[in-house]
């Protein structure tokens, strides 16, 4: 696999890496331990909604922080 492209595991996941603001993180870890819902399930359905809500994509696309 080259260089330029994440890693794929066997499970057809993919390794990356964001940046994200530390004091929502901070929060979000609370969150996370109380709801049960980890960073991963986050990603994965906050992506298949971006795909697949046109409501749930305008919607993030115009918040900001």
């Amino acid at each position: 696999s080259s260089d330029l492209f994440p890693s794929h595991d066997i499970k057809g996941r993919v390794l990356t890496s964001v940046k994200v603001d530390k004091e929502i993180f901070e929060e979000y870890k609370v969150a996370c331990v109380k709801y049960k819902f980890n960073f991963q399930k986050l990603a994965d359905r906050a992506m298949h909604l971006y795909l697949t809500d046109e409501d749930f994509r305008r919607k993030l696309n115009g918040h900001k922080l």
